[in-house]
């Protein structure tokens, strides 16, 4: 069986790969170097085909230079006058890490070398690629449709294209399904997995030594689908792995209760027995919206309030959820929800996730 793969350094082509060789299929890696700032992608592919040629496999690796073209394109991951953004992978913010056609590009090239390959050796090629579910709600080009229409554009474009096909083994999967699929792979091949994925990276905004921010929404991905595995990343991280864990952690709590309406648990938050002078402000957009002044101890678990800042023109909206009729809170700057406002005897009383909220002292 014959393969022809994106190898980018990151994990999920990474487990791609291992994947293909224990299932058997002889695999050719294309990487790009294309004026990423986390170029230091190329080097762990490289370091991973040397491991495996080390341990008896080998994999032809071919680096093609896209820089050139490429550095036309607007985007976080390769314009300079624009930061990567940090926080939850699925926020709104990570479109600015998309790169305009950049999966159409590589899978023009992947497929055109497939196409030679199997003309070549007069065999069928498939393209093997470690797009997943987890990419889709902001890559676009990760999503199955476009590989279809991808593949029966390329097939009218082609002579012989009958020979060669794309094999997406992660598209319903994520990053979690794909650590367990590589668990299995490297006991199969013998290979150690922590040996594997340190010559890996997922960040998007490494510092000069190569390690991993751990603050990307990228990162905060992996991050997550190590511990949902029960393993430590064995790539190193700018501080501890407990310090990033902790960290992605709460990036997902943030974005389950601000972008899904979830709530976390009462008695568990970070300001709910807080009382310093200072300001509480919208955790997203950074909106002043409480004041210590205010705030009180409600008993209820979460921090509460009698009163919002005098600018801070919360949103109110009629909540019928859960088979009650509140009134539910929302960011009225970045539309977040925060909680909900209850007005009883003693007055109004805004019972707020403390998640939604970045203190600030006086």
């Amino acid at each position: 069986m014959r393969a022809v793969m994106a190898l980018s350094g990151g994990m999920d082509s990474t487990g791609l790969l291992i994947r293909l060789l224990a299932d058997g299929y002889k695999v050719s890696c294309i990487s790009y170097e294309y004026g990423q700032k986390h170029n230091v992608e190329l080097e762990r592919a490289c370091a991973n085909i040397k491991y495996l040629e080390e341990n008896g496999f080998e994999v032809e690796h071919r680096i093609v230079d896209l820089s050139s073209a490429m550095s036309i394109f607007h985007s976080a991951l390769t314009s300079e006058d624009i930061e990567i953004p940090e926080g939850h992978y699925e926020e709104e913010q990570m479109k600015a890490t998309v790169v305009p056609n950049r999966n159409a590009i590589f899978a023009s090239i992947v497929y055109g070398y497939a196409l030679s390959v199997a003309i070549r050796e007069n065999i069928d090629v498939v393209i093997a690629l470690g797009v997943h579910s987890g990419d889709h709600a902001i890559y676009p080009d990760c999503r199955p449709e476009f590989y279809d229409s991808l593949g029966e554009a390329f097939a009218i474009g082609n002579w012989d294209s009958e020979k060669v096909s794309f094999h997406l083994p992660y598209i319903d999967g994520d990053k979690e399904s794909i650590l367990r699929d590589s668990l299995i792979s490297c006991k199969k091949l013998k290979l150690d997995f922590n040996n594997v994925f340190s010559n890996t990276i997922t960040s998007y905004n490494p510092d000069e030594q190569g390690r991993s921010s751990g603050t990307s929404g990228a990162d905060v991905e992996r991050i997550l689908a190590f511990h949902a595995i029960g393993r430590k990343d064995p790539v190193e991280y700018i501080t501890s792995w407990e310090t990033v864990l902790e960290g992605a952690l709460k990036s997902q709590l943030r974005h389950y209760v601000m972008k899904k309406n979830g709530t976390e648990r009462p008695f568990t938050g970070e300001y709910d027995k807080h009382y310093e002078n200072g300001k509480y402000h919208c955790a997203d957009c950074d909106k002043v919206l409480f004041t210590s002044e205010d705030k009180f101890d409600s008993g209820c678990g979460w921090p509460a309030f009698s009163s919002e800042e005098s600018q801070a023109n919360i949103t109110q909206v009629k909540d019928v959820t859960h088979g009650m009729v509140r009134i539910e809170v929302r960011c009225s700057e970045c539309d977040s929800h925060l909680g909900h406002l209850f007005h009883e005897y003693s007055g109004p009383r805004y019972c707020i996730n403390s998640i939604c909220l970045d203190f600030k002292g006086e």
